[in-house]
Order: structure tokens, then C-alpha cells, then sequence
């Protein structure tokens, strides 16, 4: 029950902030700014608010503070919190220089990776001082096996920096589509609610559904055609809030099925960028990140997002069954 009032007042939260926090924005000019060479029909949302991560971050603290009462041991939920929190006052900081700057920049990315392994770091230590002295500082769930492998501590630091700062951009890149990033990430936090509740780490699971309400009040307003964009603060405390809930709950391997469109997300970028420095010009894909190529080729936002949500629940279920066996 507890975890139910949990989702349903983060979802409330967002629901009532939003309207709000919309007219907000709107009086402080923090409008989109979209790329010179951004799809045609993007160029109508320039101005329309951003930064609405703020209202997704409100609703996921509350509803994760609900949901940690009368819980025991909390320590993975706020290690979670800690990481998704963080990595969203990372991305208000890029949100608002690009605002103020009236360009598309934002921190440049050294400063951005600089503070994204910063706070990795520290989220690093801590969940390894979690751990009981004298044991391996993680052990990760191989899907469909049912075993756990240990990782050794030599290995631990670069191995979470590595999950943490892959799935955090490929979350990043998936936000570029009305109410894409938060329906696909909801049957992505469901999947690791559903992991967490079996190993025992409620208070990651009381994240979760939080994430999973905020979520759902968000899309409300962020569903096309969006009145508000969640902005870098969003995209970024979403990913850190993927890569920590993976990390606490050993099913970092999870990652590329159930959160298979942030991976050939970011991993378009990569191959579109490499293959256009090697050929001195060619592309593979029209545009990317992968869902501009898809709407390049004439389909539309709504049924992009509706056939990326789909495959992700699809691929969360079958992330069910790959603990289950």
C-alpha cells in the first residue's frame, strides 16, 4: 500500500506542479532553443518551455520519501535518489546556460562529463562501502542463467563509471521526441521495481514507482503536442536513475534488453559520426539520433514514440523472464 501512495503522489505532484511550472517557465523565457539543422517540423517548438524535469525531479522525491517509510534499510533507495537527483541538477545547470546563452551549448562537454564522473565517483564509493568488509564490492545477475558473478574490486570503480555514464547519455539522446524519454523509461522503472521487490530493496522499489508516477503525470503536458520539454534536468536524472538502479540491484547486464532503445540511440550517434568523419561526408541514417530517422522517412512522433514504448515493454517483460529462470 505504501508503495502505491508512493506512486500516486508523485504522481499528483506532477500533475498539479506542471500547469504551474509551465506558466513559470513561460514568464522566465526558458524556451527551447532547436538546432539550426534540426528536423523542419521541430522549428514550430522553438520556445516552448523546458526544464520541466524540475516538476519530474519534485514528484520523485516526494513520492521516494512517502515510499521510504516504515522501510528498514534505505541506504540502496537513497544511493538511487542520490545519482538520479544529482545527474538532474547536472542537466539544470546545462538547461540553464543554453537558456541564457540563447544557444544550443550549454556546458561544454568536458565540463559536463567532468561533473557527471564526479558525482559517479561518489556514488561509486559509497555503494561500495555498502558492501561487508572483506567481501567483493559486486556481484551481477546474468540474465536467464539464475547465477551471480562476482566483480572483483580492482574492477568495480571503472566497471560503474562505464554503466553509469553509457546509459546516462543514451538516455540523454533518446529525449528528442514528445513524451519519448518518459514512455519508454516507464516500463524500464518498472522492470527494475520488479527486481528490486524481489531482492528485497524496497526502498529502490519505492523509487521506481515513483518514477513511474511522476512519469505518467509528466506526459500529460509532454505528450505530443508537448507544452513542456523535460530538458537536460530531466534526460540526465532519468539515466542517472536507470544506470543506479541497475548498479544497486546487480542487473547492470539488463541494461541493453530492457533499455534497448537507449542503446541503439546513442549507438546511431556513434556510427553516424564515425562514418561521416571516415567517408568525409556520407551518412548511414538520415539523421540521428535513430528516431529522426525514422521521422525522416515519414512517420510520425506519436508513432514513433508508440512503436519505441511498445518494444521496451515487450523487452521489459522479457527482462522478467531473463531473472526468472
Amino acid at each position: 500500500m505504501r508503495l502505491y501512495i508512493a506512486l500516486l503522489i508523485a504522481f499528483l505532484t506532477v500533475l498539479v506542479l506542471s500547469p504551474y511550472g509551465i506558466k513559470v517557465l513561460h514568464k522566465l523565457k526558458f524556451g527551447q532553443q532547436e538546432r539550426d539543422d534540426a528536423v523542419k517540423e521541430h522549428m514550430k517548438k522553438q520556445g516552448t518551455p523546458t526544464m520541466g524535469g524540475i516538476m519530474i525531479l519534485a514528484g520523485i522525491i516526494l513520492g521516494s520519501v512517502v515510499g521510504f517509510m516504515s522501510t528498514d534499510i534505505m541506504t540502496g533507495g537513497l544511493q538511487v535518489l542520490f545519482l538520479t537527483v544529482s545527474f538532474g541538477i547536472i542537466g539544470f545547470m546545462d538547461d540553464f546556460l543554453k537558456i541564457k546563452m540563447k544557444n544550443t551549448k550549454g556546458l561544454l562537454p568536458w565540463q559536463k562529463l567532468a561533473l557527471q564522473l564526479i558525482v559517479t565517483i561518489v556514488f561509486a564509493v559509497w555503494r561500495a562501502k555498502s558492501y561487508l568488509p572483506g567481501t567483493e564490492p559486486m556481484s551481477i545477475i546474468i540474465p536467464f542463467t539464475g547465477k551471480w558473478i562476482g566483480i572483483p574490486s580492482w574492477l568495480f570503480y571503472p566497471f560503474v563509471i562505464l554503466v553509469v555514464l553509457g546509459t546516462d547519455n543514451g538516455v540523454n539522446f533518446t529525449d528528442g521526441l514528445d513524451g519519448l524519454c518518459s514512455s519508454v523509461t516507464i516500463p524500464v522503472a518498472a522492470f527494475f521495481a520488479f527486481v528490486s521487490l524481489v531482492l528485497g530493496e524496497e526502498a529502490v522499489t519505492a523509487v521506481c514507482v515513483a518514477v513511474i508516477g511522476a512519469l505518467c503525470g509528466f506526459l500529460f503536458f509532454n505528450s505530443h503536442p508537448a507544452k513542456v520539454f523535460m530538458g537536460d534536468t530531466g534526460s540526465l536524472a532519468l539515466g542517472g536513475f536507470v544506470a543506479a538502479s541497475a548498479v544497486v540491484t546487480g542487473s547492470e547486464i539488463f541494461i541493453p534488453i530492457v533499455g534497448f532503445i537507449y542503446l541503439i540511440e546513442v549507438l546511431s550517434v556513434i556510427i553516424q559520426v564515425g562514418y561521416f568523419k571516415a567517408t568525409h561526408g556520407k551518412r548511414v541514417f538520415r539523421m540521428a539520433p535513430i528516431h529522426h530517422h525514422y521521422e525522416l522517412g515519414g512517420n510520425s512522433e506519436t508513432q514513433i514514440v508508440t512503436a519505441f514504448t511498445i518494444l521496451t515493454g515487450l523487452l521489459a517483460i522479457l527482462g522478467v523472464l531473463g531473472l526468472l529462470v
